[in-house]
């Protein structure tokens, strides 16, 4: 399928879920440029801001931003974590969704692919939409080495689970009835990783697109999280290994 193609087929919609923690400093622009985007392209798109308390007012900024763009936020009482933001997000999506995405808040995502996602599934072709770091087209910019080296050797580790590249990616689409019975964790924030290992999705497109380290804010990347994909990967091998012992 061509990677710049133009949502010209009847339209899918969809929910694409931005879990927040002090994200104030962009959140605003973010979200307008997606509205424009889905305006733009005649995408049937809702945006669901899921923000753990942040003390920076990011969640009262999309609040007010609710009166006049496609967004609505749902507040969460404390830092619970990224994944279980997503998964929270998800359960509070219009009926009408017939596709479920997550992406991050701090511009690290093209959302010029987007489109091209929305059009790999209304296409019936497949059930499952990744922007892409890892195929041809992609790429990762302003990132030092190190993040680069341990997002590879997530990526590796992972690799008999799936064909897909870029498997820790946080940037997809799935078709909603693909979820339907799966037991999803939240452990730690590799949501994809969870969607891509367990979802019932066919087949799945990668779409390239170039990862930029975020301009504002701060990574939400330490050891803990290290140890918590470590541990979502035990968990996951267990399950393929070992059905019904995780």
């Amino acid at each position: 399928m061509s990677y710049n193609l133009r949502l010209t087929m009847p339209g899918l919609p969809f929910s694409i879920v931005i879990p927040t923690y002090n994200e104030a400093g962009g959140i605003e622009k973010l979200l307008r440029e997606l509205a424009a985007l889905f305006a733009a392209n005649g995408l049937d798109g809702e945006i669901i801001v899921v923000d753990d308390n942040s003390p920076d007012g990011t969640g009262a900024i999309v609040d007010a931003l609710s009166k006049e763009l496609p967004v609505r936020c749902l507040h969460r009482p404390g830092k619970l974590g990224l994944s279980s933001g997503v998964i929270d997000g998800w359960k509070t999506a219009r009926p009408e969704s017939r596709a479920l995405g997550a992406m991050d808040a701090d511009f690290s995502h093209d959302i010029a692919i987007f489109p091209a996602m929305v059009a790999a599934l209304a296409s019936g072709e497949y059930g499952l939409a990744i922007g892409s770091r890892y195929v041809k087209g992609g790429g990762i910019t302003n990132w030092p080495a190190r993040r680069i080296i341990t997002s590879k050797v997530a990526c590796w580790l992972a690799r008999p689970l799936t064909n897909v590249k870029d498997i820790t990616s946080g940037y997809f689409l799935v078709r909603r009835e693909a979820l339907d019975g799966v037991e999803l964790d939240p452990i730690g924030f590799k949501i994809g990783l969870e969607v891509i290992a367990k979802a019932h999705y066919g087949r799945a497109v990668e779409i390239p697109y170039v990862f930029t380290d975020r301009i504002v804010g701060e990574s939400k990347l330490n050891q803990r999280e290290i140890v918590n994909y470590l541990t979502q990967l035990r968990k996951l091998y267990t399950a393929r290994l070992f059905p019904g012992k995780s």
